[in-house]
């Protein structure tokens, strides 16, 4: 009874759960440094699903989103499904009535609050050897504004992960770890 009802889990369980290889889900998004030059937070109207802003541009969540996407996890619709369903979960820091597709995945405490949904969350810790490679990590840039990055298989020369992220210059792999007051860790297990 006990290997049936697995398997009956195993089956109805989203196919992005078992499928995102954090190895890949690193090398996805550092394909994007040297692309991704510039950063532009403004609204846009995407298409639904796959909807993306120009490659050549974007903001922090972009970086993870596309690498995602590359293995077949769509946030731009894991996140408006999620908030259509259960949109009070959310932090309502816009002054929005309802989900809006365009955006919502690209806002850091939603996303924050997706990845806590999922059950991806770790502890915060200040020990780099707790951040392994395809870690995704949300820091407070200060005043409140969210930031979110990936870490990276590559170290500094301290040994601290290095972050694959756009904070404004597009996609980077930087030591900025522990630069910023880190707010979240996720891993996809």
């Amino acid at each position: 009874m006990r290997a049936l009802l697995l398997a009956l889990l195993l089956l109805v369980a989203p196919a992005w759960a078992s499928g995102i290889d954090p190895q890949r889900l690193v090398i996805d998004a550092r394909s994007q440094v040297g692309v991704t030059l510039g950063y532009d937070p403004a609204y846009r109207r995407l298409d639904y699903p796959g909807g993306d802003v120009s490659l050549a541009t974007g903001v922090c969540s972009d970086v993870l989103i596309r690498a995602l996407r590359a293995q077949g996890l769509d946030l731009q619709r894991r996140v408006h499904e999620d908030m259509r369903a259960h949109f009070s979960a959310y932090p309502n820091n816009w002054g929005l009535a309802r989900p809006d597709r365009n955006i919502d995945h690209r806002r850091v405490p939603n996303l924050m609050t997706w990845f806590q949904r999922q059950g991806l969350a770790l502890t915060v810790s200040d020990k780099p050897a707790d951040y392994r490679a395809g870690d995704i990590v949300t820091w407070d840039l200060g005043n409140g504004l969210g930031h979110v990055g990936l870490v990276s298989d590559r170290r500094s020369a301290a040994g601290v992960p290095l972050i694959l992220h756009n904070i404004g210059r597009g996609a980077l792999e930087e030591d900025i770890l522990f630069a910023y007051r880190i707010t979240g860790h996720y891993r996809f297990q």
